[in-house]
């Protein structure tokens, strides 16, 4: 089920041991059509990058075995990866400690399922958490929305004190019913499987607005909404020259990207925070952190 929806195919293979001994077995071998040959596979180089995400997702696809064809799930892959990848870089990173003590060890999952799972997914699962007095609570059935970590960065001009903001048009405000579903936002994307937080931002910044990021300085790791996502943002803001050619429309054509961007002075920036302009809630984090280290950032410039 898992190479299936991959071409793979089931065929013999005879093997020289060490010893010099032949033996006949079977191996999965490649698609002959369709696919280009990389560079020699090293499995070590492999589990380095590869092992704990690969290993972790494949958790999620035998999950999907009797829901979904061999197919399907192979057309998921990339998403999968994606959240496993997320588990992995949560498990990885050192958090502070929260004051009450209590960690995942203070939860016990009897069920999870995934009663829906495309580009996103759904997860449901029947838990119990234990309580602040100690005692664990019932069983509750509480479901989330998978969604990748994102990397965003707030591109800032010390000398000509201004930012770089990005606009398009966004399905969740839309679908909410939002008479203005374009919206200002950061430079922002999904962190890729295999790639860091940083990576993803300099790639985004080039990607959406044609920037070539410097120096990054992170502004906030957090939750956007802890209640019902598992989104991840990672916040930076980056130091570099914005001159005026750079207000254009950009974005990949292949992610069906229409994305303006604007040069905002500080001044405005804070005029439009004010006046509800900034709805977007990580913007308006980043803009506030300006807002507080602007001082120190222009007399450094």
């Amino acid at each position: 089920f898992y190479e299936g929806g991959f071409g793979y195919q089931r065929g013999p293979v005879t093997v020289l041991t060490e010893a010099g001994d032949t033996v006949e077995t079977t191996i999965w071998w490649p698609p002959t059509e369709g696919v280009t040959p990389g560079d020699p596979f090293d499995l070590a180089d492999w589990v380095d990058t590869w092992g704990a995400i690969n290993t972790r997702a494949a958790l999620e696809i035998m999950g999907y075995r009797g829901q979904y064809s061999a197919q399907k799930v192979a057309s998921m892959f990339g998403m999968i990866q994606s959240r496993a990848a997320c588990w992995v870089r949560a498990q990885s990173e050192q958090q502070p400690k929260m004051k009450s003590g209590l960690a995942r060890k203070d939860v016990r999952t009897q069920q999870l399922k995934r009663p829906y799972a495309n580009y996103f997914a759904m997860e449901e699962q029947l838990l119990e958490f234990r309580r602040f007095d100690g005692t664990f609570s019932e069983a509750l059935d509480r479901g989330v929305f998978l969604t990748p970590d994102v990397a965003m960065v707030l591109p800032y001009d010390p000398k000509r004190d201004r930012v770089l903001l990005v606009e398009q048009f966004r399905m969740g405000p839309w679908v909410r019913g939002d008479v203005e579903p374009w919206q200002y936002e950061c430079v922002a994307g999904r962190v890729d499987p295999g790639e860091t937080p940083e990576h993803c931002a300099r790639r985004e910044a080039e990607e959406e607005a044609g920037l070539k990021l410097d120096e990054l300085i992170e502004v906030h790791q957090g939750y956007a909404s802890p209640g019902a996502t598992t989104e991840y943002y990672y916040a930076y803001l980056a130091l570099m020259d914005l001159p005026d050619s750079l207000a254009q429309v950009g974005g990949l054509e292949s992610e069906a990207e229409d994305i303006r961007s604007h040069l905002v002075g500080f001044d405005d920036l804070m005029t439009m925070l004010d006046g509800g302009q900034l709805r977007v809630t990580p913007l308006a984090m980043s803009a506030l952190w300006l807002a507080r280290n602007r001082n120190r950032l222009r007399a450094g410039a």
